[in-house]
């Protein structure tokens, strides 16, 4: 009931709550700068949406002039690695959900960006817990459902937010990217194509898709323009992934799925990212070798079907191997539509990944997974000012965000 009443209280109230940029200084007792050891006493200053210093509070004097904001933790802004917010909204009706097009199976040509509702409660809702970035799309129902995009939670517009406008292009492998006829025939029903309907067609129609991106590339490059074909976006798309340019996120728990996106990556020569990997421990030395970084389930998903196997403990297994992790949100069917990465942090800390590297997963490793390192993910001057400020342990059930700074603006500066 709690978490229920902040919530509609953050809906209505957090638009009147956020200030404009401005100079800022954030104190902490504790300041997890993520690019270096942390610092006691520690002190930020925030000018014009840049982060301007960082240090104790012995060598960082706070001009005049400057805001202050105090919290007995600061870290930097929280990065959710994969969600659907945004897409998926707080209303859940038809009108506000925009996560799954099942049309088609194989879509990659869809955007997020061309869905994201900057202004959807759930938006505020995350950020009211330190979130200030996330990589968000379309959810992971169909083999391939769309290109994600990265965005900050200033909740203005998809435009003014973004931070890359097609980040990754997803897909699913495994049952839920598997297409299950649905309605009467004629609209989805058992007249329609039902195509992949099992795992050895998903990942042919994958292959067979990369070699037609493939001919399309040499038939578009080929001299003689009259037998140029026209623009495809979906191929275009492809040929990102084929280049590297715009790596597959290619959701897989099953032990055998995780196997043939590997195999994949190798025959062409992808750039991916594993997602979910429930089954992570059973094929361990296969994702090492790989050198694949994986945004890892979140801590609390449901164990069922493909996830039967999931564990607390996966983050922190796979980070014991040495490989790169983030954790995420991920999707989920029912109301509010979206976990919180800190709460999902908070569990892989106490099951084997440490606050260190917990912090890490939503922070500085994330950024990095995601590209995007030089801009957020940890506390140094010259990057963007996305601070989260917290009334004590980030990780401890009984402690709150009591402020979120995005871009040097800030949001709900105090208990709620």
């Amino acid at each position: 009931m709690k978490n229920i009443t902040r919530f509609l209280l953050l809906s209505l109230v957090a638009a009147p709550f956020a200030l404009r940029a401005g100079n800022i200084a954030v104190t902490g007792d504790t300041v997890y700068t993520m690019a270096g050891a942390p610092l006691k006493h520690g002190v930020v200053l925030i000018h014009d949406g840049k982060i301007e210093a960082v240090g104790s509070a012995d060598t960082v004097k706070i001009p005049a002039g400057y805001r202050v904001l105090s919290a007995a933790v600061v870290t930097p802004g929280l990065i959710d690695a994969h969600a659907t917010v945004g897409l998926s909204g707080l209303l859940n009706q038809a009108q506000d959900q925009d996560q799954s097009e099942k049309s088609a199976s194989v879509q990659p040509e869809l955007r997020a960006i061309d869905a994201y509702n900057a202004k959807d409660p759930l938006v505020a809702w995350v950020r009211s817990y330190g979130v200030t970035t996330v990589n968000t799309g379309h959810a992971p129902t169909a083999l391939m459902s769309g290109q994600t995009m990265i965005v900050k939670t200033f909740g203005r517009t998809a435009d003014e937010d973004v931070i890359n406008p097609a980040a990754m292009t997803t897909v699913t492998l495994g049952r839920n990217g598997l297409t299950v006829a649905e309605g009467p025939p004629g609209q989805g029903g058992p007249s329609a194509s039902k195509s992949p309907g099992n795992r050895s067609k998903a990942v042919a129609m994958l292959r067979a898709e990369l070699i037609k991106a493939q001919e399309y590339a040499r038939k578009r490059d080929g001299k003689d323009e009259t037998k140029r074909p026209g623009r495809d976006l979906k191929y275009e798309t492809l040929l990102r992934a084929l280049d590297g340019t715009q790596p597959l996120l290619i959701t897989a728990n099953r032990q055998q799925d995780i196997i043939s996106a590997l195999r994949l990556a190798k025959e062409f020569n992808l750039k991916i990212v594993l997602d979910g990997c429930a089954d992570a421990p059973a094929v361990l030395d296969q994702i090492k070798a790989s050198g694949f970084p994986v945004i890892v389930h979140p801590t609390m998903q449901r164990s069922y079907e493909d996830m039967e196997n999931l564990s607390v403990e996966t983050a922190g297994k796979l980070h014991a191997a040495g490989v790169p992790i983030a954790l995420q949100s991920s999707f989920e069917g029912y109301v509010p539509k979206t976990r919180v990465v800190l709460l999902e942090a908070a569990v892989a800390a106490a099951n084997g990944l440490g606050f260190d590297a917990a912090l890490a997963s939503v922070t500085s490793d994330a950024a990095k997974l995601l590209g995007i390192a030089d801009r957020t993910g940890s506390l140094a001057a010259g990057k963007d000012a996305d601070v989260a400020l917290y009334d004590g342990d980030p990780f401890e059930y009984t402690n709150h965000c009591i402020g979120t700074i995005v871009g040097g603006q800030v949001f709900a500066d105090g208990p709620h």
